[in-house]
């Protein structure tokens, strides 16, 4: 049966270009199409731990990687009031081969599209292109019907592929009449701000309570016209770059020696009844006002970090409700299947989507390769997999380090000086392990 392509992957994020680069590493043919145009909105930033890195490094990206993120040193948790509660070694800190890290999300799809185009072919990508509905049959693999350009094409392939986020058109077409995402009743803010390093530089912060969150990271090593920083990071377009050359990144473009570039998350539960119209639907790039913002963190600060001053300083506020879905009962059926927030979106905070879209997409690559020329058994093992690993992150539940936040805020709503004022060595102990249990099960192959 003549067919189109071997696998075609709808979405051209992080999770559909890792799987196009793990298929051609395991000797399949992908080709990759994406409804939006090239280079998409930026974004803010993202986390990467060491299983996800561990697989982008297995497909060379390793020293890019190491030259345009940062490999945070400690996370830390603290109260709302800058109080210490607790904190653990991040990345190679911990026993891991590989580091843990945080970068631009822009940054790391270019990175990743460069590398696809460079391997797969320079039409390896196209964009404006979207998955309008497909039809499966045993004789004719799956038929792909695609709108772009000003026109409609039908297009056939052994498999497809949903990359293709929250609002994916294939997971659509496998389950038709599903509810659209529902409002979690959390608004978040986020945004990228040129600053001054805190906490020495290299410290991932999560703080709050009482419903209101704070999540602080920086995404690139101090700007500093182009010397080798103290952690090896050598600024400038002259770093590894797997396309050739390239306009400088953000993180290379900082206005101040000194400064680097922090991501900050920050989100608060509302009454629904606050919201009259309603949430309205999630977009990650609207914009947000630091009116809305600001009065919920007024006053606090954590070690040498000024939240207020770091979003008053903010060029650009993005703010949306956040949204999710329902845990699917199967993720895909025959030749087509899902991968990332198309399976399974999590909210954004631990553990990062877009750590367990990167595994998602190894996984399935190594399947697909173990299952050769059987794509609908390639699936299925991958689903095995994945499913079972993503379901007992138990996505329902409170996260931990929120649980522990707001236990300490309603303790000692003003502050404390010790944190064995507010919690016991075995409630700390207690808190921690479900921490670590959390992050284990996001790294779970």
């Amino acid at each position: 049966m003549p067919v189109d392509h071997d696998v075609l992957v709808s979405g051209a994020g992080i999770g559909g270009l890792t799987l196009a680069l793990s298929l051609h590493a395991a000797g399949i043919r992908a080709a990759v199409v994406e409804a939006a145009d090239l280079p998409l909105p930026a974004g803010t930033g993202v986390s990467l731990p060491p299983s996800a890195v561990a697989e982008l490094t297995a497909l060379g990206l390793g020293e890019t990687l190491a030259h345009h993120a940062v490999a945070p040193a400690v996370l830390s948790h603290y109260d709302r009031h800058g109080g210490h509660l607790w904190s653990e070694p991040r990345g190679l800190g911990l026993g891991h081969p590989v580091p843990q890290y945080s970068i631009h999300r822009a940054v790391l799809q270019d990175l990743l599209l460069q590398a696809v185009r460079a391997r797969l072919g320079a039409d390896a990508v196209r964009t404006s292109t979207a998955v309008v509905r497909f039809h499966q049959s045993e004789s004719q693999g799956v038929r792909v019907t695609l709108r772009g350009g000003g026109r409609v094409r039908t297009e056939t392939a052994l498999a497809l592929i949903g990359a293709d986020g929250l609002r994916s058109a294939v997971r659509a077409g496998l389950h038709p009449g599903e509810a659209p995402p529902g409002w979690s009743g959390v608004w978040l803010w986020r945004g990228l701000v040129p600053w001054q390093p805190v906490l020495g530089g290299r410290t991932v912060v999560v703080a709050g309570g009482g419903g209101i969150r704070l999540h602080v990271h920086p995404v690139s090593y101090p700007y500093d016209n182009g010397a080798r920083s103290p952690y090896g990071y050598e600024s400038g377009p002259g770093a590894p770059y797997p396309g050739g050359p390239r306009a400088p990144y953000p993180h290379e473009s900082l206005p101040r020696r000194g400064q680097a570039l922090l991501h900050w998350t920050a989100s608060v539960r509302l009454d629904p009844e606050a919201l009259p119209g309603g949430a309205g639907a999630a977009d990650w790039n609207r914009r947000g006002r630091l009116a809305e913002v600001l009065p919920h963190y007024a006053g606090w600060r954590i070690g040498d970090l000024d939240v207020p001053a770091l979003l008053a300083a903010t060029p650009r506020i993005h703010g949306s409700p956040l949204v999710g879905r329902a845990p699917l009962t199967r993720w895909g059926e025959g030749r087509v299947s899902l991968i990332g927030d198309a399976a399974h979106p999590l909210l954004p905070a631990a553990p990062d989507g877009t750590g367990l879209a990167v595994l998602d997409a190894a996984v399935l690559a190594r399947c697909l390769a173990r299952t050769t020329p059987d794509r609908a058994a390639g699936m299925r093992l991958y689903e095995s997999h994945r499913a079972a690993r993503v379901a007992a992150l138990d996505i329902a539940r409170p996260l931990p380090c929120d649980g522990l936040l707001d236990l300490v805020a309603e303790r000692a709503p003003y502050g404390f000086a010790q944190v064995g004022d507010v919690l016991t060595a075995e409630e700390l102990h207690h808190w921690t392990a479900a921490h670590r249990s959390l992050e284990a099960a996001a790294e779970a192959w």
